[in-house]
């Protein structure tokens, strides 16, 4: 129960991500600072959490602000100025980890024993599911029911939605379908919006999980 538990969590983490990610992959597009993105997320949090002690609602919205920017950036750069996404990605990886290393001064930041409340998103088990076979419930973690619900919007957006057509054509043939009328360039940009504004929540999640 307890191994099923943990997979259940990592699983839930990765996906979270890789459901952001996905929307810039099916665009046609590719986001090498996710990783980067993730780690200034979370050490942002810790930082203005504990050395700053800004409130927590403000200290989440200014995450999720920073997270926002980036991916509106990408989008700006990429679109705009016609700039590769590798090469805009991959120098905003190297920007993102050096800014998250100079906040934390190159070292680790945690929550210590406060902001149990809030840790409870990432290490809550509200409740267990029992199986056969097994002698204990699996308790089911916070981050799992998150992801379910990340992932029926992004279904709805992709399959049920003008949007998801729009970004499977943008993918398939971008010049075709900017002959069809489609705004690829803002379809463009909020993929990359969406992709790291998961990859912010994923930061929160994997630093309240880790502490």
């Amino acid at each position: 129960a307890y191994n099923l538990q943990n997979i259940i969590r990592w699983t839930s983490l990765f996906a979270i991500i890789s459901i952001g990610v996905a929307f810039v992959i099916i665009s046609g597009g590719i986001d090498l600072s996710v990783g980067s993105t993730i780690g200034l997320c979370g050490t942002l949090l810790a930082w203005l959490l504990t050395e700053k002690e800004v409130g927590v609602g403000l200290a989440l919205a200014a995450v999720v602000g920073v997270s926002l920017v980036i991916g509106l950036t990408h989008g700006l750069l990429v679109t705009k100025l016609r700039l590769q996404p590798f090469v805009v990605t991959l120098c905003g990886l190297l920007l993102y980890r050096g800014i998250a290393r100079w906040i934390s001064d190159d070292q680790t930041l945690g929550f210590g024993e406060r902001f149990d409340g809030l840790r409870y998103l990432a290490t809550g088990k509200p409740f267990g599911l029992p199986l056969p076979g097994l002698d204990a419930p699996i308790l089911i973690p916070m981050p799992f029911l998150a992801m379910l619900v990340i992932a029926g919007l992004a279904a709805v957006a992709l399959n049920l939605t003008i949007y998801g057509r729009y970004l499977l054509a943008l993918g398939c043939n971008e010049q075709a379908a900017r002959y069809s009328g489609v705004n690829t360039q803002a379809v463009t940009i909020m993929a990359y919006v969406v992709c790291s504004l998961l990859a912010g929540l994923g930061g929160i999640l994997f630093a309240l999980d880790f502490n």
